[in-house]
């Protein structure tokens, strides 16, 4: 495992710095023994508005944060706010007081800090990790990509909210799917990871989201009656 390779991989996912385009172009370096997520990193960096440092950032917070397409918490992910996600914290925040992995302002089991504590445990701690946590989890991000969930997701932004944010256009709102199959690509090849599993419809996001949509029309059709 090339440690370099995921402190720059963490970059590409933090929130944009000045350095950003440095940093992506750098990680696609790092990537030249893996053509496929060398080629995946440049599609993103192709999509990226680097003239303009605000739709940078804003395509970030739009993309994570702001009516998300996806979590960048793996823990969240996984388990949503089930208690198992607490315990995945928790032994996570051990982990990176361990290893001395400053998390910053993020939580302990957001992408950035666990792509930089994975070269600082030990090789069978690591693979365990990837294979059962991060894995499933990268592999649960780029699912949210799908033009179905975002779709899901956007009408239950309309129903809270009663409107949905200003969006990037075309190609570039979906950006960052590029650097998660690059990702997930690296984790594949350094873990022998399976082929990823088809998308699932029946996901457990998937099925919040149905629920949500459900109250909502059951209210509103409350309210006409």
């Amino acid at each position: 495992m090339n440690g370099e390779l995921y402190e720059a991989l963490a970059r590409v996912f933090g929130f944009p710095e000045p350095s950003f385009d440095a940093d992506v172009t750098r990680a696609a370096a790092l990537c030249a023994d893996h053509p496929k997520a060398a080629q995946a990193l440049r599609e993103f960096e192709r999509l990226l508005p680097k003239a303009d440092p605000i739709a940078l950032r804003e395509l970030h917070t739009r993309t994570f944060d702001v009516q998300p397409i996806t979590s960048l918490d793996i823990g969240y992910t996984l388990f949503g706010e089930d208690y198992k996600r607490g315990a995945l914290l928790a032994k996570l925040s051990a982990e990176h007081t361990r290893a001395k992995n400053d998390c910053g302002l993020e939580l302990a089991d957001h992408l950035t800090n666990v792509l930089r504590l994975l070269p600082r445990l030990d090789p069978k701690s690591c693979d365990e990790f990837v294979k059962v946590l991060l894995g499933p989890a990268v592999q649960e991000m780029i699912n949210e990509f799908e033009p179905s969930r975002m779709a899901k997701k956007e009408a239950l932004y309309k129903k809270h909210h009663k409107t949905v944010l200003d969006t990037a256009e075309g190609e570039q709102r979906t950006a960052y799917r590029h650097a998660l199959v690059a990702l997930r690509l690296v984790l594949q090849r350094d873990f022998s990871l399976p082929e990823p599993m088809p998308f699932a419809e029946d996901s457990k996001f998937a099925a919040s989201v149905d629920a949500e949509l459900r109250v909502e029309d059951d209210h509103a059709r409350s309210e006409r009656t």
